[in-house]
């Protein structure tokens, strides 16, 4: 094939948002700092949607979705060179966020779709799994219901009304960033 490669995330592209982070009064409290590091996130997930959709539609195989989304897995989780433990903690919280994205897409990609249950069930019983400190466990159970929201099951933010933040709300505020880009795999401009 002859046709350029798409790029679907780049350092680059990551390292001018930590840049952007950087430079910027953080104030989590703040409307704008909170939409700073959502969209932060999101561009990640639509990175991590696009990567789907080429898959979906054989744009690409299997090895080559699993490869980009390594690459792009390795950029997004290293540790970010911030001296402000302020902001790497808000960093943090996004990168872990983003962990059950990668792992959901991974697992839809190598496995297909988790058929057990729905969504909601499958967030339940991660949360049950992360009360009993089984957190691979939860972790699994939070992407099997990242690759139905990748199959396009509604994923409703309300399963998690009754649930004290912890890991799993985490994971799940990650597939409600998932569920938009598929729905609306808009490029967030990293430089307004």
């Amino acid at each position: 094939m002859s046709a350029p490669e798409e790029e679907f995330y780049s350092e680059e592209r990551w390292q001018n948002w930590l840049d952007r982070l950087r430079d910027e009064e953080i104030d989590p409290e703040d409307e704008d700092s909170a939409r700073l590091l959502l969209n932060l996130q999101d561009d990640v997930a639509i990175a991590v949607a696009k990567i789907l959709k080429a898959y979906d539609n054989s744009a690409i195989d299997d090895e080559e979705a699993l490869e980009e989304l390594t690459d792009i897995r390795e950029v997004v989780l290293s540790e970010p060179d911030f001296e402000d433990e302020d902001k790497l903690m808000l960093v943090d919280g996004v990168q872990t966020s983003l962990v059950c994205v990668f792992y959901s897409a991974e697992q839809y990609i190598a496995d297909g779709v988790a058929d057990e249950t729905d969504v909601a069930g499958y967030v339940q019983a991660a949360v049950e799994a992360e009360q009993g400190e089984d957190l691979d466990r939860a972790l699994g159970l939070s992407a099997c219901a990242g690759t139905r929201v990748v199959e396009g099951e509604d994923l409703d933010m309300d399963v998690l009304d009754d649930v004290e933040y912890g890991l799993v709300t985490e994971w799940v505020n990650g597939l409600d960033s998932l569920q938009s880009a598929l729905s609306d795999p808009e490029v967030i401009e990293d430089d307004d």
